[in-house]
């Protein structure tokens, strides 16, 4: 199965990216993940089950210790033609 995950981490700063962004970041970049696309207003991602799953209990574990106060996330389960 193929899962995307579509997140923001919040409170948001327009000036300067806050710790627990960039930390959302980095655990989306360097998890084994087949599409990562990050951007300042949302972050998406797309690989395996497990691997979108470990993916994100780190993103939410990780970001929250960072300062975040809100983590929204969409998982999406992914038909065979999308890729």
């Amino acid at each position: 199965m193929r899962l995307r995950v579509e997140f923001t981490t919040e409170p948001f700063d327009l000036d300067e990216a806050p710790a627990h962004a960039v930390v959302a970041r980095e655990v989306i970049q360097s998890a084994e993940l087949d599409a990562v696309d990050v951007g300042p207003f949302g972050n998406t991602a797309e690989g395996g089950a497990d691997a979108v799953l470990t993916a994100v209990d780190a993103l939410l574990r990780r970001s929250l210790a960072a300062g975040a106060t809100r983590v929204s996330l969409q998982v999406n389960v992914l038909g065979e033609d999308e890729k």
